[in-house]
């Protein structure tokens, strides 16, 4: 009943009612760590640290929409700081049909993140460095969102002046004057709700362009 009414709550935060959010209760939910779960992350997206633990993390049930207009049940583990945000986020997208491809743990890529980027996969939480640096990432905390990975690459200039792109099969949709299936723009839905939220794009970062990243800074 207490899960329900939650639902129903949050469904009105965000501008949805009974008549339209048809059986959406069952594809967004928020759930603290399932053993199961937290057993598949360990040694892949979970590592012993001393920043993050099991209690900080929240663990997202979502639906989503593909480019070719298929719905799909994806998860998604997040810091318990931004779990409320991102459903609200979600579910406007979901009801508003923007594309995304794939919502899978990156556990299944055992945490390789060229792998789950190439795979075109949407994720949150994995303990880990920035590409390139020594500090922690803010996927690391579970305050960062990565979305449609393939088509919104992560682009550097190493000391050297070579261009790095991640993926690598990423590079075509480095121009961002072309149109593409799964592009994130500025001004576009994802990135409205997600900036509305209080999230930045790593789209308008200067030195560094990653279209794929929204984090949050608490």
């Amino acid at each position: 009943m207490r899960t329900a009414l939650l639902t129903i709550i949050l469904f009105w935060l965000c501008g949805i009612y009974p008549a339209q959010s048809q059986d959406f209760s069952a594809g967004f939910s928020i759930h603290e760590i399932p053993d199961s779960i937290w057993q598949k992350m360990q040694g892949k997206t979970y590592q012993p640290n001393d920043v993050i633990g099991r209690t900080d993390l929240r663990y997202l049930k979502l639906m989503h929409w593909d480019y070719d207009g298929k719905t799909h049940y994806g998860e998604m583990v997040c810091n318990r700081l931004i779990a409320q945000k991102l459903i609200r986020i979600f579910i406007e997208l979901y009801r508003q049909h923007y594309p995304i491809q794939r919502i899978r743990l990156a556990d299944e890529y055992d945490a390789d993140d060229e792998r789950q980027m190439r795979d075109n996969n949407t994720s949150c939480f994995c303990f880990r460095k920035v590409s390139g640096r020594q500090h922690l990432s803010y996927h690391a905390r579970g305050l960062a969102v990565d979305i449609n990975t393939l088509y919104n690459p992560y682009v550097r200039t190493d000391k050297d002046g070579k261009q790095i792109v991640e993926p690598a099969t990423g590079k075509p949709y480095c121009d961002r004057k072309k149109n593409f299936r799964y592009k994130i723009d500025k001004g576009d839905l994802c990135y409205r709700l997600f900036i509305k939220n209080g999230f930045v794009w790593g789209g308008s970062w200067r030195t560094v362009k990653d279209y794929q990243h929204f984090e949050f800074h608490p």
